[in-house]
């Protein structure tokens, strides 16, 4: 079967090659493309209502209450129920909780939706709930999730329907942290092995798992929302997805070719810009684009002999051209970040009230040399190791900032590994820069105690550069006690200034948020955080044989 369009010179794909201004030429999936003309449609065959759609990794874990990696949370929010949910403002919703209240700071009172059900048949209950809560509290787990609950101090179920938390001290972030993608409901009695076959309430169940292939669900046709909801009308000739393999494809040039020839059907977020300019002129794929809210960052090992002092990390600062390096890799696709918090957020810190770190190569010199590192007679002052995945994308960029970060005399060694790998090394400070992004935990505030706090280092927290700040502790448990949020931004913003200057980490830019599919896949309409929440209304036409 031959495609149409598909052929693409060479001189035509040398457009899509992009010069950075550090002098570096870095080219797109444009010209790997070329060779799709060589290769023949690969068969397939799916029943119908079935699709394919591509994550760059495996889940760590798909209990919501052990998995903190981006595909934990996206996969498995689709098989677990959050208590609420997060509206398009990052404003906390009625989901599995219809309502809740706090007689005082120290207790919450939630009740749940009623007529809910796991996907085995079992009623979810209040005792379900309390489950939940207290085996992320109890210490029958062992993971990061732990620290989000440290301020509880038991759960009890006052009937059926009825959810009491009591806390140890007040936490007005406690309602963000059982909100969706963070915090996924599991059967009472669910064990430490529980991800291997997860059992939830969501719209699609788990059917099977291959570590580092696929991740197979289908539809839960017995879904409360879906009772409760009025969905749209189905399509003439579509249906809803019934069954979805996620399909585990770590490098980015084979996610294009793979969406091109129509081997798989969807892709989040998981091809680089230059490629989707490319992909986007294909007849029979189709490019669904919106300002997204995870945020790129990079975070340094603060306990390490060169980065300890702050005006290096200032100086690794000054040397990222941040913008060039979105207009090559994103073609502009993204904005600056200042602040971990997404746009628009009501805590978020203006940029004028934080100390900000313009390219400026010079200014990184005396940086340096302040900080007591000379040239060398190479010009090298430092040499610094920079840990990332295998995704593509971070590899351009770190690319890219190896080649900046030498005008400023660092000498920047990459080191990449299959995402496990990378991230065990990250969670036990094996590192001493690494590039990541955080996805969901940052549309709410507690991303700073998560992220920054004292009482955060890995398995508590994802303080992973293991930064500690007495005064950032301390406004961060005042903002948590209080109700007013007027004294809450006020605490936040502070924080974010120390944290600006302080530079434990370097919020990059946010990417925009990108679906790629093809045009059997219908009604995609992409969430701002990322999640695939758009699978449950999606629609699918014919079937896949090619």
């Amino acid at each position: 079967m031959r495609f149409a369009h598909a052929h693409l010179s060479a001189r035509n794909a040398r457009r899509f090659c992009v010069r950075g201004r550090w002098g570096t030429r870095i080219c797109g999936v444009a010209m790997v493309l070329v060779f799709l003309n060589l290769a023949g449609c690969r068969g397939r065959v799916e029943e119908p209502g079935s699709v394919v759609m591509i994550i760059e990794s495996s889940p760590n874990n798909l209990d919501l209450r052990q998995g903190t990696d981006a595909q934990s949370e996206r996969v498995g929010g689709q098989i677990f129920d959050a208590l609420v949910k997060k509206d398009e403002h990052y404003e906390l919703q009625p989901w599995l909780a219809t309502s809740w209240e706090q007689p005082d700071a120290l207790t919450w009172v939630f009740h749940l939706r009623d007529g809910v059900r796991f996907h085995d048949g079992r009623p979810l209950e209040a005792a379900d709930v309390v489950y939940t809560i207290e085996s992320l509290i109890g210490g029958s787990l062992v993971t990061a999730k732990g620290g989000n609950f440290a301020s509880v101090d038991r759960a009890e179920a006052r009937d059926r329907l009825t959810v009491v938390v009591r806390m140890k001290r007040p936490d007005a972030g406690l309602l963000f942290n059982m909100s969706d993608g963070l915090f996924g409901v599991v059967p009472r009695g669910s064990g430490r092995d529980f991800g291997l076959h997860p059992v939830g309430s969501g719209p699609f169940k788990f059917v099977s798992a291959v570590q580092d292939k696929e991740v197979i669900v289908e539809r839960n046709h017995d879904y409360w929302a879906d009772r409760l909801d009025a969905l749209a009308p189905v399509t003439a000739r579509a249906q809803r997805i019934e069954r979805i393999r996620f399909t585990v494809v770590p490098d980015t040039i084979t996610s294009a070719l793979e969406l091109k020839k129509g081997s798989a059907d969807l892709a989040s977020n998981v091809v680089t810009l230059d490629m989707i300019h490319t992909l986007e002129a294909e007849p029979s794929l189709k490019v669904e684009s919106g300002p997204g809210s995870p945020v790129v960052y990079v975070t340094f090992n603060v306990t390490d002999s060169l980065l300890k002092d702050k005006r290096v990390r200032q100086a690794v600062a000054c040397a990222i051209d941040r913008q060039a390096i979105v207009d090559a890799i994103w073609r502009g696709q993204g904005r600056l970040a200042n602040s971990l918090l997404p746009t628009g957020h009501w805590a978020a810190a203006a940029d004028d009230e934080l100390a900000r770190y313009p390219h400026d190569v010079p200014r990184a010199l005396r940086l340096l040399e302040e900080a007591g590192f000379p040239a060398g007679k190479d010009g090298v002052r430092m040499r610094l190791t920079m840990k990332t995945s295998t995704d593509e994308t971070t590899r351009l960029m770190a690319a890219i900032l190896q080649q900046q970060l030498r005008a400023a005399g660092i000498a920047l060694e990459i080191r990449s590994a299959e995402f496990g790998t990378f991230y065990a090394d990250v969670t036990k400070g094996a590192f001493q820069i690494y590039a990541l992004r955080w996805i969901g935990s940052n549309e709410d505030t507690d991303i700073f105690r998560y992220a920054y706090g004292s009482g955060s280092f890995p398995p508590k927290g994802g303080n992973r550069g293991r930064y500690s700040n007495a005064r950032v502790d301390s406004l961060l448990a005042e903002a948590s006690a209080s109700s007013d949020r007027a004294v809450r931004k006020k605490d936040y913003v502070e924080v974010q200034q120390i944290l600006a200057e302080e530079l434990p980490g370097i919020p990059l830019w946010y990417p925009n948020n990108e679906v790629v599919h093809t045009r059997r896949i219908l009604n995609v309409q992409p969430r701002a955080s990322g999640n695939f929440d758009f699978l449950r209304e999606a629609e699918v036409t014919g079937d896949a044989a090619h």
